[in-house]
């Protein structure tokens, strides 16, 4: 949405890996899951010198990243250190990952992004033949964000109603990286 207000194309690869990035601080053992990777204000830091070089266009991606902690995180699970360094405090509303509420907002949520993308074609984009190769190492990060909680439960469980919406992409994307590689 931040892209089509601004009048700026996205790379729909990049928009789907920063989405998941805050998450990094799973695979990190000495960095608290929730804590300096989901922070708006470090995210925020992080993004002046791509602000200062390419001006505007980087707010779709800035969105992307910042989406994670306050809308997924902070909804769903909360204790997320939204104003780390400033405080350490966990914000947030403690729904379960399996509760009715979460499964519900969740679905929406996936109906929507779908609907997003078919509006503004970047499913075509995905499935489409010729794009940089650097997509390719984008979606793997996404990629990974959606096998391993199904594959091995790690680092959740994910509940059965949300399974096929996790597919869907699942698929989507390898079906963007195998098109790929054949080129």
């Amino acid at each position: 949405l931040t892209a089509k207000e601004l009048k700026t194309k996205i790379n729909v690869p990049l928009i789907f890996a920063l989405s998941v990035i805050p998450d990094i601080d799973i695979l990190i053992p000495f960095i608290e899951h929730r804590g300096p990777t989901h922070s708006v204000i470090a995210l925020s830091i992080a993004f002046v010198p791509l602000f200062l070089v390419y001006g505007k266009k980087t707010a779709p991606y800035l969105f992307a990243i910042i989406q994670h902690p306050l809308i997924g995180d902070y909804f769903m699970g909360g204790h997320v250190q939204l104003f780390w360094p400033l405080t350490t405090k966990g914000y947030g509303v403690q729904i379960g990952i399996k509760s009715s509420i979460n499964i519900t907002a969740e679905l929406v949520a996936f109906i929507i992004s779908m609907l997003i993308m078919i509006e503004n074609k970047d499913i075509n984009y995905l499935l489409r033949n010729y794009r940089p190769k650097t997509d390719t190492i984008a979606l793997i990060v996404p990629l990974f964000a959606l096998v391993a909680p199904l594959a091995v439960k790690f680092p959740i469980d994910v509940p059965a109603p949300l399974i096929p919406a996790h597919m869907l992409f699942i698929s989507m994307f390898l079906i963007s990286i195998i098109k790929n590689q054949k080129r």
